[in-house]
């Protein structure tokens, strides 16, 4: 279901903002109010690529199609596995690519080749601060509609943008850029993995708790937080639901049986999620418009077409939005849909985009406000 009216065309600036200057060590970069357009994104597309380098090899005339018919504002990439310039621990850049070795530059060549050519040389880049060819995000943004501030971290510093200059995510897993009127979050979460370890319960506890703090002391401006959040909250969002519950790794147990099943649908992760986004006051954009299971066309990700996952999918990719953003949201669709995974260009995952209507001028805030008493 779409609301039955369409956004304000926008139009970008004439004369595009210049990059912002190089920051580094997760420094936050910040432009100039005279280069920020007046208004804000307001189409969005978030994937998780599974190797960007990888879809550009294989993938990147349909991809780049997509980017042209749809014309996002905003590109939000989970999973590209590039890491920034800089050795570990070093001063990094979040506009370079890692490139010494010779294999690390000829891969940056290409994916640089294919960044500056159409649709995306329309598009500043930043890429998250990653220490390694693993995880890894990265968030483009049309160069008529850049962010005031950009920061790598989940810290409560962050919203400050005070004292973050050492603060990134090792894995490079978060990217937050704050607009004239929202904040925009993209996250690649942790898969939960299988056993009670340290990278697998461990690690997403702790990640769902540092999200559950931020999301909480997020306040000012509304929140957008989009990406992989690995979880599908509701049985309605996977394909086979008793399947996922009872699906096991080597015959493996976990004691608790709220850890049963698969990654993603445990009964633990799903309700720490649903905890976030009740205590954070915060909307499921695709959910808040589709009331009802789809089969064909409901899930961003999809099992290998080959053997007992073929057909089994789940929809762990999302855009969350503030509840005063609710009554914006005018589409929020799966790009992709079978189980032969028609659009989701190579990946495992299809690309999930989110539209919203203009923001109310103050005015018609206070004329819908004294209609509504």
């Amino acid at each position: 279901m779409k609301r039955f009216f369409k956004p304000i065309e926008k139009e970008c600036s004439a004369k595009k903002p210049a990059l912002s200057p190089s920051k580094k060590d997760g420094e936050t970069t910040e432009t100039s109010s005279e280069e920020n357009s007046k208004k804000d994104p307001l189409k969005f597309v978030t994937w998780n690529a599974n190797s960007l380098l990888l879809r550009v090899k294989n993938n990147w005339p349909e991809f780049s199609n997509f980017i042209t018919t749809f014309d996002p504002d905003v590109i939000a990439l989970q999973e590209v596995r590039m890491p920034a310039a800089g050795s570990k621990d070093a001063p990094k850049n979040h506009q370079e690519l890692k490139d010494d070795t010779k294999a690390s530059r000829e891969e940056k060549l290409i994916l640089m080749r294919a960044l500056s050519s159409p649709p995306f040389k329309n598009y500043q880049i930043w890429w998250s601060l990653a220490d390694s060819k693993y995880a890894g995000t990265a968030l483009l943004v049309k160069k008529c509609f850049q962010p005031k501030k950009v920061s790598f971290s989940l810290e409560k510093t962050v919203f400050h943008f005070l004292l973050s200059a050492l603060k990134y995510e090792p894995d490079g897993r978060v990217i937050l850029a704050e607009f004239e009127t929202f904040y925009l979050l993209n996250t690649y979460a942790p898969n939960n993995g299988w056993k009670e370890e340290e990278n697998s319960f461990q690690r997403r506890r702790k990640w769902d708790k540092r999200i559950q703090e931020f999301v909480l002391q997020c306040s000012g401006k509304p929140l957008i937080w989009c990406g992989d959040l690995n979880v599908s909250h509701e049985e309605i969002d996977v394909s086979h639901p008793e399947f996922f519950a009872a699906a096991k790794l080597n015959g493996y147990v976990p004691p608790n049986k709220e850890d049963w099943g698969q990654p993603g649908f445990t009964i633990a992760e799903r309700k720490r999620f649903g905890a976030i986004l009740k205590e954070g006051r915060l909307i499921d954009a695709y959910r808040f418009l589709h009331k009802e299971k789809d089969m064909d066309c409901g899930f961003s990700w999809s099992g290998n077409p080959i053997g007992k996952y073929r057909g089994k999918r789940m929809r762990i990719d999302y855009f969350i939005v503030s509840e005063e953003l609710k009554d914006r949201i005018i589409a929020c669709e799966m790009q992709g849909h079978g189980i032969e995974l028609e659009g989701f260009y190579g990946s495992d995952h299809c690309p999930v985009s989110l539209e919203l209507s203009e923001a109310s001028s103050d005015s018609e805030k206070k004329e819908k406000k004294n209609l509504d008493v």
